[in-house]
């Protein structure tokens, strides 16, 4: 992890954000984002990977971030990386290929997600299959292993 006042005050505001929050297996989500953000080799993506799904997942705004300072760079990379469900999948990956910032901490949000060792053996079942499948196609989507979704 790659620590600045900026990736600090990320920590902190990640842990808070997500501190009750489970993820699928019940483990404290709050290890989704750390895991990222160990991966990350600059302040941008450590910032980003640690509040990637902030807005997305808990009653934090974008103007709370700003509030909280948090630079426009910071707060732009994370309107593309936040998934607005009006907004078809495949056109939000779209947004999100070609600003390399965004693409690293998706492409590592994709592989931890699609990671199905994190569930419990009884929870892998169709629906967790899926979710793999469309997590890996959008991986080769990102990595141009194959051009369209």
């Amino acid at each position: 992890m790659i620590y600045t006042d900026m990736t600090k005050k990320a920590l902190r505001l990640c842990f808070e954000a997500h501190r009750e929050q489970t993820d699928k297996s019940g483990l404290p989500y709050v290890f989704h984002p750390f895991h990222l953000a160990e991966q990350m080799t600059d302040e941008l993506t450590t910032t980003l990977a640690l509040l990637h799904d902030v807005v997305e997942d808990t009653s934090y705004t974008f103007d709370d971030l700003s509030r909280m300072g948090f630079p426009a760079e910071v707060i732009d990379h994370l309107r593309l990386l936040t998934h607005d469900k009006r907004v078809p999948y495949e056109e939000y990956l779209a947004g999100i290929k070609g600003h390399p910032a965004a693409e690293a901490v998706k492409l590592a949000d994709l592989r931890h997600n699609s990671d199905l060792t994190r569930l419990d053996k009884e929870m892998v079942d169709a629906k967790a299959l899926q979710r793999q499948e469309k997590y890996l196609r959008a991986i080769a989507y990102l990595t141009d292993s194959q051009e369209d979704m």
